[in-house]
């Protein structure tokens, strides 16, 4: 039996194409990827993200216990509201999951983790509370929704669909969160372009898309949301990275803190292993679709597609692929698809920023 997020009556009234998504029943579509793609791109749309789980940090001693769980070094984190994105790594290294934190006060950081890795990750919290931090409390919020609404017309449509909100009294900056009433809106996103993270009750949530509907934000199904984040640059946990890979081979190395003297989990791993892989973009010159698990060939030794679409912004067949170091942008490449080695440029990713093409 799937899991159902508070909103599916709402996709199923909107006549979405339901399917199954790390054990969630959750809309793919709701008629065109494509078009979806675009409405975020040039206005807003907004996204059923409910299947990802907010976790509570609270007590004392929240700081010091992330100081040594995540990779990243929320000594950043000075602000209240501010957040911060990090890998959790285990000892050797690899990715136990890639997350965001928001500092809130020193006794409440709010951390929200992959709908795939959920209960592993509290799993693995846990473990490491139970060693490090015994007095700490680690809460999962399954009593909350989420709903990311994204594009360049976002925020004038988030503050509308609030009634006699016209938004906090100075404009919120990227990656900032703050409390408004039960909700909890963070600016942060997943497709490169603007936006709002909202965290709010479970049964206020079909309300809040309702508004955001009347406020003309259009649904957007997770197959926009793939292309969309792919374009932007940003990993997808167990394609682009996973237990088996560390950060600094997955273009990750600017999430991890090896300056400091601070210890964390995996960083004696980083600091001794070898590192002959790296992630770059991929523009394919040939006609044909990039896909997860092709091989690529280069001059410097055999690679491998992670991430692959068609590029809805750029018209172009785009990835992004784990190669041997020493592959420099601007070096051509072949990808095996099917039975023909197709041409395609090594690029700098990002390939699409806040509505622009980069490549």
């Amino acid at each position: 039996m799937l899991k159902q997020t508070p909103l599916n009556a709402k996709h199923r009234e909107a006549n979405a194409k339901l399917v199954d998504f790390s054990g969630w029943e959750m809309p793919i579509h709701y008629g065109s990827q494509i078009e979806e793609h675009h409405a975020v791109r040039n206005d807003a749309g907004m996204f059923d993200v409910s299947h990802m789980l907010p976790v509570d940090i609270k007590g004392e001693g929240a700081r010091a216990f992330l100081r040594k769980l995540l990779a990243n070094n929320v000594d950043k984190l000075q602000t209240t509201g501010k957040a911060l994105y990090s890998c959790m790594l285990h000892e050797g290294g690899g990715v136990v999951d890639d997350l965001i934190v928001y500092f809130m006060t020193e006794t409440w950081f709010r951390i929200v983790v992959n709908a795939g890795c959920a209960e592993k990750d509290i799993a693995w919290m846990e473990t490491q509370r139970n060693q490090y931090a015994p007095g700490l409390q680690i809460i999962p919020c399954r009593d909350l929704a989420m709903i990311a609404i994204q594009g360049p017309k976002a925020a004038a449509k988030f503050w509308q669909s609030l009634p006699g909100s016209e938004g906090p009294t100075k404009p919120m900056k990227p990656f900032t969160a703050i409390v408004i009433g039960t909700m909890f809106v963070a600016r942060t996103g997943y497709t490169g372009e603007d936006g709002f993270e909202i965290m709010l009750p479970a049964k206020a949530a079909p309300y809040m898309w309702q508004a955001m509907l009347e406020a003309g934000v259009k649904p957007i199904g997770l197959g926009a949301r793939d292309t969309l984040r792919l374009e932007a640059g940003m990993n997808l946990f167990g394609q682009d990275m996973d237990e088996k890979v560390t950060p600094l081979e997955s273009g990750l190395a600017w999430t991890v803190d090896l300056k400091s003297e601070r210890d964390f989990i995996g960083k004696d791993a980083l600091l001794r292993l070898p590192r002959d892989k790296q992630l770059v973009g991929l523009v394919l010159e040939d006609r044909g679709v990039l896909r997860g698990h092709q091989q690529v060939f280069t001059a410097r030794g055999a690679g491998e597609v992670t991430s692959g679409t068609f590029s809805p912004t750029l018209n172009v067949g785009i990835a992004l692929a784990r190669v041997p170091v020493g592959v420099e942008v601007g070096d051509t490449v072949e990808v095996a698809i099917r039975d023909k080695k197709l041409k395609a440029r090594v690029v700098k990713y990002p390939f699409v920023r806040n509505g622009k093409a980069l490549v």
